[in-house]
């Protein structure tokens, strides 16, 4: 009887202890401060090199605090980059990239996961292998096809040949292959559900947090991507990466509306992040959870 008396007690006590919230010490606090200024210190350092001019950035040392020309840097930007058809452009751009890989990717992920067909591991393995090559090497080619369809300088030219990635695919059949049992599939089809309703009323509920995941990931990359556009688009029709090097042209550049394009540019992945910052970490930890 005691010694049950102490294994019951034990357990409850590792219960709570389970339960309890961890703490981190000062070694982890100082840890993240000096991550976290890390981590902001060249967006900080691009806000003050935009708010001063030329000659003071010049100097030695550099500027360490703001200075009074920020307004007037960001509209020379503005204007001289063309900078609010790149940011329209360019939302386009990463919005419908961003799109088309996540539910691309999750229709080839789940076939790759949970259907069965002649060859699946044969063309999962050069889905895979596409990686590995650079892309760099299809770069001829592909300028030639959108040449010869008239779509140079056109937005069409940068989001069709990234509509779908090799990442993506892999990365959602790895989530799908946990996430979603496979007797939930094969319940749903003796219910009489078409592939189009497993796909919408199953696949893509169980997929929702890698889905979100994916999309953030997909559309940072296409905001920041600057050697394909650069090579299909022109400055009549830009996308921000794009729009920025038309200001650094010039006998002698102008460093602090450089800077102040870059922030430019910088600012609506930040808004973004700062509305729907609790949404992506939440899928993401949502994804982790099920993973």
């Amino acid at each position: 009887m005691r010694a049950s008396r102490r294994a019951g007690t034990g357990g409850r006590r590792r219960r709570g202890g389970a339960g309890r919230t961890l703490r981190g010490g000062p070694v982890a606090l100082a840890v993240l401060v000096l991550f976290t200024v890390g981590s902001l210190f060249p967006l900080v350092w691009t806000a003050i090199a935009a708010s001063r001019d030329n000659g003071r950035l010049a100097q030695t040392p550099p500027p360490f605090w703001f200075g009074s020309h920020l307004l007037k840097n960001l509209g020379t930007a503005w204007s001289d980059a063309n900078m609010g058809l790149a940011l329209a452009n360019t939302t386009v751009v990463a919005g419908t990239i961003a799109l088309g890989t996540v539910i691309f990717s999750t229709l080839a992920g789940f076939a790759f996961a949970k259907l069965r067909f002649r060859l699946k591991n044969l063309l999962m393995l050069l889905v895979i292998g596409t990686m590995m090559i650079p892309p760099q090497l299809g770069v001829v080619p592909l300028f030639m096809t959108i040449a010869q369809l008239e779509w140079t300088n056109h937005l069409q030219a940068v989001v069709l040949p990234t509509l779908v990635s090799a990442f993506g695919v892999f990365f959602m059949r790895q989530y799908l292959l946990q996430a979603l049992p496979t007797e939930l599939v094969e319940a749903a089809r003796m219910d009489g559900a078409s592939s189009l309703r497993v796909v919408w009323h199953v696949v893509f509920p169980a997929a929702r947090p890698a889905m979100a995941v994916l999309g953030m990931l997909t559309f940072v990359q296409a905001w920041n991507d600057f050697f394909w556009p650069i090579i299909a688009l022109t400055q009549e029709n830009p996308t921000v990466q794009v729009a920025l090097t038309g200001l650094g042209r010039g006998y002698i550049p102008d460093q602090s509306v450089i800077m102040a394009g870059a922030l430019l540019g910088t600012l609506p992945l930040l808004l973004a992040f700062l509305l729907f910052g609790r949404q992506i970490v939440g899928g993401i930890m949502q994804g982790a959870v099920k993973g």
